[in-house]
């Protein structure tokens, strides 16, 4: 299997990824390449540090997707996986992953997700307690950090255009038939350890959708927007959620806003909170 890690300033986290892939590999059965993308830090010696287990590319240009191209470019094998730095992924974790691409029909498939919540203030914790029980949120591959492909998948994703939400892109250019969610694989995800930075994160993902729609990629797989009928669903069935509920879409309604405000200029918004 290969991996592809792009990495942009990541050296405070790149070790720990890297570490739980390679925790019980056989050796030569990762071909994992990490692409450091306009660092200013550490970032491609943390990779090197791991010897010829990591490939590294490097390039002076900031940008995931042109990390990507690279990586993939580099990259030797298939089953293939895209894999965020920020995230936590062991070796069992891809062996489970690239055994579900075995099964016919499926073409793209993700880890189940666990949250890190630890540490993190009520409103965060309210937020995230709404956003994991939104069917779309369930079914999708997106916010995982993670999506693996076989050759098929991947000229599907090779297809994608260049936009901001890129792995809710790639979730939605599979029909819900060709992707799964792996239940035997586990992604840790980091939210964000502040307010600010979680409605930072989100404003860059209304900006992403706002993207997605426009070039007319939320299709096959689905619309991409919470829809009112999910959220009076959850009320209903846990009306204890209803203050939840509120934090909720009040973080959606002020970052769709500041989103709209800022246009193209709204940069990368990245958390930096939960690389801490």
């Amino acid at each position: 299997m290969s991996i592809v890690i792009p990495a942009h300033d990541e050296e405070r986290v790149l070790g720990r990824l890297l570490r739980g892939l390679l925790e019980s590999a056989r050796p030569g059965e990762l071909d994992i390449v990490v692409v450091p993308n306009g660092c200013a830090d550490a970032t491609a010696d943390v990779a090197a540090s791991f010897g010829a287990a990591v490939r590294v590319v490097e390039t002076p240009e900031a940008s995931k997707a042109a990390a990507l191209r690279l990586g993939d470019a580099a990259a030797r094998r298939f089953p293939r996986l895209y894999v965020d730095a920020d995230v936590e992924l062991r070796t069992r974790d891809v062996r489970a992953l690239a055994a579900a691409l075995e099964h016919p029909g499926t073409l793209a498939a993700a880890p189940a997700r666990r949250l890190a919540m630890t540490g993190r203030p009520w409103p965060v914790r309210a937020y995230y307690a709404v956003w994991t029980r939104l069917p779309e949120i369930r079914r999708g591959l997106f916010g995982r950090g993670v999506i693996a492909v076989g050759t098929e998948g991947h000229a599907r994703l090779a297809a994608l255009p260049r936009v901001t939400a890129d792995d809710l892109a790639a979730s939605l250019a599979f029909a819900p038939a060709e992707r799964a969610v792996v239940g035997t694989a586990e992604v840790v995800v980091h939210p964000p350890r502040t307010f600010g930075d979680l409605l930072r994160r989100r404003q860059r993902a209304a900006a992403g959708t706002d993207q997605l729609e426009a070039a007319g990629l939320d299709q096959p797989g689905g619309s991409a927007r919470t829809g009112t009928a999910d959220l009076a669903a959850i009320a209903r069935r846990e009306p204890w959620l209803l203050p939840h509920l509120a934090v909720f879409l009040a973080v959606a309604v002020i970052a769709r806003r500041r989103a709209a405000r800022a246009g193209s200029a709204a940069g990368w918004q990245r958390d930096e909170s939960s690389r801490g």
